[in-house]
């Protein structure tokens, strides 16, 4: 799956780079506002943990309906058992990063652009691709680690261990609004859902048992993988591995207009008479 939507990504990015009849116009802006996770240590709250986020946009204009952009965003997610009640007992909590890139398609419900004076508004869905990078960390002793290279589930191989990165599906709506000639204002709110269940470092089993253990090995790696109180045996579930995990944007996008080139054929609307 991955695969194929690195193919798409790919094409999509392709077809717009060499059609620059259809680059006509063009928004270029940024974007602030939060980001947070569902997942094993949040199943169901949205919004929960927000922290923030920013990035940057290009939006490629074909009409006053579609169109295709480019996103580059950077934030962060978080999770914790105690503050989500999802499983107290297994008191478990991350931080990670997110850089993300992104191409989606625009599609407006009401005829819009921006520095009309008649088509100035208008609600929209937008969804495509996207790959991602994170890193789950969580704090031991003063420091935060990195729990990928501590195996909190008993990866121990690297060829166990999952990777830093992944593709993700966009999906979401938003408001456009002209607040002047070339200045645009948006506000959207956009899940994606990832094709990894280790955003939070967690997805399977247990593995120590602390029956057996040394006390004198009880390090970092086995503390993160079960830091609770009432410890578990190996092979009692950790996380659940069936449902993958999800991030999600939500704030505001800010984009000047610019217009490339001469009108043609694929830009058919006049912004002056409108």
């Amino acid at each position: 799956m991955r695969n194929s939507i690195l193919k798409i990504f790919f094409l999509i990015a392709t077809t717009i780079s060499f059609a620059p009849s259809q680059a006509q116009v063009v928004d270029i802006g940024l974007l602030g506002g939060g980001t947070y996770y569902l997942g094993d240590l949040n199943p169901q709250q949205q919004f929960l943990l927000t922290k923030p986020a920013y990035g940057g946009l290009m939006r490629f204009v074909f009409n006053d309906r579609w169109s295709a952009r480019f996103t580059l965003l950077r934030g962060e997610i978080a999770g914790d058992d105690a503050l989500s009640h999802a499983n107290e007992l297994r008191n478990l909590r991350f931080k990670s990063s997110i850089t993300e890139l992104s191409l989606t398609a625009e599609l407006n419900f009401l005829e819009y652009f921006t520095g009309s004076q008649i088509y100035y508004f208008s609600p929209y869905l937008f969804g495509g691709p996207a790959f991602f990078i994170f890193n789950p960390k969580a704090p031991f002793q003063g420091e935060m680690l990195t729990l990928r290279d501590l195996g909190t589930e008993g990866q121990k191989a690297d060829a166990d261990k999952y990777g830093l990165y992944g593709a993700a599906v966009v999906f979401g709506f938003g408001i456009k609004y002209s607040i002047s000639q070339r200045l645009g204002l948006g506000v959207e709110w956009g899940l994606r859902k990832t094709f990894t269940d280790y955003l939070d470092d967690v997805s399977t089993n247990y593995y120590v048992d602390f029956t057996t253990i040394n006390p004198d090995d009880i390090d970092a790696a086995v503390m993160l993988s079960d830091p609770s109180p009432i410890k578990h045996a190996p092979g009692m579930q950790r996380g659940n591995s069936e449902n993958n995990d999800w991030y999600s944007f939500a704030g505001i996008t800010l984009t000047y207009r610019f217009r490339l080139g001469e009108k043609t054929t694929c830009v058919d609307f006049d912004y002056n008479k409108k």
